[in-house]
Formats: structure tokens, sequence, C-alpha cells
């Protein structure tokens, strides 16, 4: 069985309660086993604008604590990956590692850190995970959003094209579903201007979900907390703004394979869904 330290962070325990359940229950479902690191906090990308040194100390503190468990880490949120990622880089930087040294902590040996579905795209791989559904969801259209930071800086992951993605594609692909190839694929949610200038970001999201509902998509598929804060938790203020009427769900994509992996609505946590996916729901039975 794989073994790895699961990194959870500061908002996916807090807002995206479905999205841990139905990870760490496809992880189960996989040979995957997930273990909770003791004593880890945020991963310091909120205050990386206002003091970047000491967000990438608070990071690499968390890296060193899965360190001392000799496991490797998987995160769910794209920019704890990007923060734990450029503190891994750091740590082998003479002069960062002598100020993390500071500490008092130990960083017995390198670890990788990797997105959850980097994770099952590397280590299980889309064919093995092809075998392992049980319910092929071929009936649903399903539009991938990869986010900012699943990607990029690509210098820190050298996985996937960062101007042309497709792991993501390739892992909805997986469960049967159709994944819908659109415009402005790589366009970020807006998430990242939302604490400064709400119209700008909800503008962001409303031009994705516009192009989702243009395209026929049953769903949308997200990899990170905020990216779905932005199209499922502010959808209702898009619709409002725009006068338009969505009611798109919002999956995690965890969820989508724990579906087709027969995985029933409860373990993938739908309950916690704001936008109710019944209609993805009544496709996948018929």
């Amino acid at each position: 069985m794989n073994r790895y330290a699961i990194f959870l962070g500061c908002t996916v325990p807090v807002r995206a309660q479905h999205y841990e359940l139905s990870a760490r229950n496809v992880a189960r479902a996989l040979g995957v086993e997930l273990v909770d690191i003791p004593g880890a906090s945020c991963c310091g990308f909120p205050m990386k604008a206002v003091d970047a040194e000491t967000a990438l100390l608070i990071a690499a503190r968390n890296i060193a604590l899965a360190s001392q468990m000799d496991l490797d880490v998987v995160t769910l949120c794209n920019s704890c990956t990007a923060m734990l990622s450029d503190a891994q880089v750091q740590l082998n930087v003479k002069e960062f590692r002598s100020k993390f040294k500071k500490l008092g902590m130990s960083y017995p040996r390198e670890v990788k850190v990797r997105h959850f579905v980097r994770m099952l795209y590397e280590d299980i791989g889309i064919e093995n995970i092809r075998k392992a559904v049980k319910k092929p969801l071929a009936r649903l259209k399903i539009m991938a959003h990869y986010g900012c930071h699943y990607m990029r800086p690509s210098n820190l992951y050298g996985f996937d094209n960062a101007e042309m993605p497709h792991t993501l594609d390739e892992l909805v692909r997986a469960t049967g579903a159709e994944s819908l190839e659109y415009a402005d694929k790589k366009m970020c949610c807006g998430g990242s201007v939302l604490g400064i200038d709400e119209e700008t970001a909800i503008t962001m999201a409303n031009h994705k979900l516009n192009i989702a509902h243009e395209n026929g998509a049953d769903g949308l598929v997200s990899i990170c907390p905020f990216c779905t804060v932005m199209y499922e938790d502010n959808q209702r203020k898009a619709e409002a703004r725009f006068g338009r009427h969505y009611g798109i769900p919002v999956l995690y994509y965890p969820q989508l394979l724990g579906l087709s992996l027969g995985i029933d609505g409860n373990g993938v946590g739908l309950k916690f869904n704001r936008i109710k996916p019944d209609a993805i729901l009544d496709k996948i039975a018929t």
C-alpha cells in the first residue's frame, strides 16, 4: 500500500469537508493510505505577499514534520502545493536552510510534495484507475478547471504543460465521463482578487460559468478549494449580477472519481455540495 502524509491546510477542513472525505475514501479504494501530520499548520500562502521569508519558513516547518514521518506529502489545495513546493526547493539553498535550522527542527530526508490528483496520475496511473471504475460515467459532460497553481510556476513542478494542460482531462476521462474542451481553460477563477475587488473576481468566475453553460456541461470539476469558492459559493452572486441562471454543480475531482468507483453519495460528501448534483446522479442511475 502506498503511504503519504496528507496536508490539509486551512480551507479544506473548514469549507471543503466533501473534498477531504472523498479524497480519503477514494485513496482507500485505490490502496492508498493517507496519514495525518500531527501539528501541521497553515502553509504560509496567505502571508506570502507581506513577508515571503516567514511564509516559506512556515511551509518548511510543515515539510519537516512530514520528513520526520518518513513520508512524502500529498496536498489537496493548489496554493498549498505551490507554497510547500517552493519551500522544498528553498530547503536545498544553504542560506535558507541555515535560517530554517534556527527553528530547532530536524529535516531527516528530502520529501516530495505533490497535489493529490498528480499522485493519482503518476503513482496510480490512468490505466489502473480505469480498471478500478465500477460505474462508468459515460453520460456526463464535465468541464475540468485546473486552477493557477496546479502547474504554475512550472519551474517548481516540471509536471504537465502549463500552456496546454491535459492531466486532469485524462483523469476525468478515466471515469468514463467526457471532458469538454473549451476556450480559456487556463483562466484564473478570480479568487486571487476576491478580497480586494469582488466585482472583478465575480466577473472572472462568471466568464467560465457562462462557458460551462454554453457548452452544456453537466458539472464543473475543481481540484482547489479556492476555485470552488468562486464557482460554487459565489455562483448565485454571479447569477444575480449578470442576470443569468446556471445551477451548475461543482464537484471536486475525488467526488467524481469516487462515484465512478462505486462509492455512494454519502461517501463522497455530496450533502456538503451547495449546488446539489441531482441531475448528475439521475444520469448515473439510468
